[in-house]
């Protein structure tokens, strides 16, 4: 019979292996993420060798954050801060000479073909390659598209970098990193084919939805969905009568059948829209940030998927 003593003591030696051989929780290096959905990456990625700290938690917009004090002690007793790139943490440089960081920061875009914003249109090339630069802002602010992590196979490049930037700052753990990265790239491309599979059922002339910002650049790409949006890349932004009107005529013109809301902008402007195209709401997308962990979408395998059953769920019954 398990006694109360003997339970404790078992419970004890559980949680000790949970923690990676050689590292007690104290001792664990600490990693800063940028945002929700990266943070997610990078906790696979890390598994119980780190301990990891979000900065942009679930629901958050990253592109208008406020850094607080709070984040800035974070990265100021991190050995490794993980970011996206691309001009996403426009707030970044500030924040990490706030916290006077002198450690390494891993680009996790680095490497990737990044689509242009509309801004850069007249250069010549649709895509360009990501590297990182010396002062961390790794692309002027609207040159490139930053939401890169809406395509699965911009993601495998992602954790390629994860692994090799966590390897560099604990190499002792270079197994357990390749370890888990493989695991998750598996989980990856399982999903990948489920995405497919479901968006070839929809009806080409059915492939076509407005979201409130223009966040699903890369999926687009991926997946063959056009996504129409009236404010741009950043939500920084905001949406002309002009652009309004222009997008209420496209819709009428193209039969657009959904527009979708997302979780970290005002609905507000799309349900006007949706009143007046009598296109239908069909339903909440999650862009730039992860849901709160009670929430359908509280990791990037969990995201994806949902976004894309919303899609398809809405625009095969419409």
């Amino acid at each position: 019979m398990l006694t109360r003593r003997s339970f404790i003591i078992s419970a004890i030696v559980l949680a000790a292996t949970l923690i990676a051989p050689g590292l007690r929780a104290a001792e664990l290096p600490k990693v800063v993420a940028s945002f929700s959905i990266l943070g997610d990456i990078v906790h696979e990625v890390g598994g119980n060798r780190i301990a990891i700290t979000t900065l942009v938690g679930p629901d958050g917009d990253a592109h208008v954050y406020q850094p607080t004090p709070a984040d800035a002690r974070a990265v100021a007793d991190a050995r490794l801060v993980v970011v996206n790139g691309l001009g996403f943490e426009g707030w970044l440089d500030r924040l990490v000479s706030a916290a006077g960081y002198k450690g390494s920061i891993a680009v996790a875009t680095e490497g990737l073909s990044a689509i242009k914003s509309e801004e850069d249109e007249d250069h010549d090339g649709d895509h360009a390659k990501a590297d990182d630069d010396e002062d961390h802002e790794h692309h002027r602010h609207g040159e490139f598209d930053p939401h890169a992590w809406q395509s699965i196979a911009n993601v495998r490049i992602c954790v390629a970098n994860i692994v090799k930037a966590l390897t560099s700052m604990d190499p002792v753990g270079a197994k357990t990193y390749e370890s888990n990265a493989a695991r998750y790239l598996a989980e990856l491309d399982a999903l990948d084919n489920e995405i497919r599979s479901a968006i070839a059922t929809l009806p080409r002339d059915r492939r076509k939805v407005v979201t409130s910002h223009d966040a699903f650049g890369y999926f687009a790409h991926e997946y063959g969905i056009e996504f129409l949006a009236p404010v741009g890349m950043s939500t920084e932004s905001e949406a002309s009568a002009g652009d309004v009107a222009k997008l209420i005529r496209q819709i009428k013109n193209d039969h657009i059948y959904a527009v979708f809301v997302e979780n970290i902008s005002d609905r507000r402007l799309l349900d006007q829209i949706a009143k007046e195209t009598d296109a239908n709401i069909g339903g909440t997308l999650y862009s730039d940030a992860l849901s709160s962990s009670d929430g359908p979408a509280n990791t990037y395998l969990k995201m994806m998927r949902h976004n894309y059953r919303t899609l398809t769920g809405a625009l095969n019954i419409m």
